[in-house]
């Protein structure tokens, strides 16, 4: 009486080919021969390439004899991250901003010395009482660009401190 056999079972035929495969699987790990180098666990695979003019070359070639490295790849990436960057960042409208505050304070200052000059011709052509009286109306008009001044410097300022800052990478 024959075996009676399930759908999810393979035939002999079946059977040994996938035997047979699996050994070979088996001799083929087996025999092969470890040969070449292991392989890194961070390989390096990004490639960065510039030109140096000759005066640059020499300079270069000097500072990577200078660091006894053995190779020129080495000696740049040291000298790119074991080195300080210096970057500085600004904003374009802050800084359109911050030299027009600069221009303004500095027609200010061109009306106090304006101011110096009004004074003394004032003295020189008009008598004391008349003259004191021009100076009452300067005096005021005077006051209010001194406060306007200080709010000015004030603002320059606060500028620096906040939107024109230096920063360092490492």
């Amino acid at each position: 009486m024959p075996l009676r056999r399930e759908l999810n079972h393979f035939s002999e035929v079946e059977w040994l080919k996938f035997l047979k495969l699996d050994f070979m699987k088996d001799e083929l790990d087996k025999n092969k021969k470890k040969v070449g180098r292991k392989p890194k666990a961070d390989k390096a695979k990004y490639k960065y390439a510039f030109r140096l003019s000759k005066v640059e070359n020499a300079k270069f070639l000097a500072l990577f004899d200078q660091s006894r490295l053995s190779n020129k790849a080495e000696f740049a990436k040291r000298c790119i991250f074991d080195n300080e960057i210096k970057v500085i960042y600004y904003n374009k409208r802050v800084y359109d901003f911050y030299m027009k505050l600069t221009h303004f304070y500095s027609q200010l200052r061109a009306i106090e010395t304006n101011y110096n000059q009004v004074v003394k011709i004032l003295y020189r052509h008009f008598h004391e009482r008349k003259a004191a009286a021009f100076l009452y109306k300067l005096e005021k008009q005077t006051i209010e660009l001194a406060i306007l001044t200080k709010e000015i410097t004030d603002k320059i300022h606060s500028l620096e401190d906040k939107h024109i800052t230096k920063g360092t990478l490492k």
